[in-house]
């Protein structure tokens, strides 16, 4: 915008010192046609030097002078003329020539058509001849059209001189930036690669204005990496600490009978399942706060699928498992296979004979692990039912009625989450939505 903006400053400066110089030659033509001019005995007026210039004698030539007699304030007839006018008159402006009464002996510029349609700068000039009473009007006039060429021709090659230079500061522009960006691009990368779990600090060699964040982003990395593993330690001290006290209670209460006893075991029992999944919630929170955790996925569902299909080929039951290369989930092995092996056992439980693994790629970093099964299916309102904590649909049925919560409560703490809905295969289909990685 600012080299637009100068080449337009600069064709008006040429234009308006084309039309000066055009202005000053015009009003010497008109001074040189009043110093020299002599009324003859038929009232015309004519100088005694014309200018010399040969296009004032030849027809058409694009340069006139005319002389006209002022008569109570108005334009009179023309009583002197150059040659190049032939039989033609140039146009006095009324405004014009108001301003030139107004400024008497001053010469006035402006533009009209002229003779052969030409397009006339024109300097009048109102004055008295010496040694005469009447006053006159003298114009010097000349085709603008060369003038206006010379300043489109300045534009033109000032435009392609200014794009030309444009194009060449903008490339240098981009070359620079890249330059002088290019380490933090780099960095770009590096932190990309911790992300990715493909490194675990941010190494290279940097400018010294860019080191110190690089040593801000490594102690950031390890104090996370502290955090998590402060948080691991924590989840198993805890669990330590409350299943052994919870192994001596069920123990006991298998060992007495009666009532109390019984009562005992159920509660033990129910308070180690509640244990277990806040314990496996709780390290699942650590591992997606830290950085650079990936899990190939397809690993993980070719083994679950081989394990599960040996505990279910008594039962004439088949998995078909079927992965995208270069799936990758961003979160901990141990937690994906918590949430894909809960599935899959559970579309096993109550598949008629056919089960079905799929893992894609979705959109926007997201990946989708769907497991289908053949079996009864569920209604609207059992699938929401059957996602809130221990709720469990068939009571003679074995499990703990906490399978597919944990998943969903394992898909929430990595931003993701398990979607529930009827499978083509004509049972049900849990389909997670997981932040996934590039390979």
């Amino acid at each position: 915008m600012a080299l637009i903006a100068v080449a337009l400053a600069l064709t008006t400066l040429f234009q308006n010192s084309v039309l000066r110089d055009l202005d000053d030659r015009l009003q010497a033509v008109a001074l040189t046609v009043i110093a020299t001019a002599e009324r003859d005995g038929d009232g015309r007026v004519e100088p005694s030097q014309p200018p010399l210039d040969s296009r004032y004698n030849r027809a058409f030539q694009g340069r006139y002078w005319q002389i006209n007699e002022i008569v109570d304030e108005s334009v009179g007839e023309v009583i002197g003329e150059s040659e190049s006018l032939l039989d033609e008159v140039i146009p006095v402006e009324a405004d014009a020539f108001s301003l030139a009464l107004q400024n008497f002996g001053q010469p006035i510029a402006y533009n009209i058509k002229g003779p052969d349609d030409q397009t006339l700068r024109i300097i009048m000039q109102a004055i008295e001849l010496p040694g005469d009473d009447g006053r006159v009007l003298v114009l010097a006039a000349e085709d603008r059209r060369p003038a206006d060429a010379e300043v489109r021709r300045f534009a033109v090659v000032s435009i392609i001189i200014f794009l030309v230079f444009g194009v060449a500061l903008s490339a240098g522009v981009i070359v620079q930036v890249r330059i002088g960006l290019a380490p933090i691009y780099k960095m770009r990368d590096a932190v990309a690669e911790v992300r990715e779990g493909r490194a675990e600090r941010v190494e290279g060699d940097y400018p010294v204005e860019l080191q110190p964040l690089g040593s801000e982003l490594n102690s950031l990395l390890d104090h996370s990496r502290e955090v998590v593993d402060r948080a691991r330690t924590h989840v198993g001290n805890l669990a330590h600490a409350l299943k052994t006290p919870i192994a001596v209670l069920l123990n006991e209460s298998r060992n007495s009978e009666g009532e109390l006893a019984s009562v005992v075991q159920r509660q033990t029992t129910t308070m180690s399942r509640q244990v277990d999944h806040h314990l496996r919630r709780a390290r699942a929170a650590a591992h997606a706060k830290a950085f650079g955790a990936r899990t190939e996925v397809d690993s993980v569902i070719d083994d679950l699928s081989r394990t599960l299909s040996r505990i279910y080929s008594r039962e004439a039951k088949t998995i078909d498992a079927y992965t995208a290369d270069g799936l990758v989930f961003r979160g901990e092995r141990q937690d994906l296979e918590e949430m894909i092996g809960n599935l899959a056992d559970n579309a096993c439980k109550w598949a008629s004979g056919k089960i079905r693994v799929a893992g894609t790629f979705g959109a926007d970093g997201v990946i989708k692990i769907s497991v289908e099964d053949d079996g009864p299916g569920m209604s609207q309102e059992q699938m929401e039912l059957a996602l809130q904590r221990g709720v469990r649909l068939d009571e003679e049925a074995p499990g703990t009625g906490l399978g597919l919560s944990i998943v969903a409560d394992l898909a929430r703490v990595y931003g993701g989450e398990l979607e529930l809905s009827t499978s083509d295969l004509g049972g049900l289909a849990a389909t997670l939505l997981l932040p996934g990685a590039h390979r």
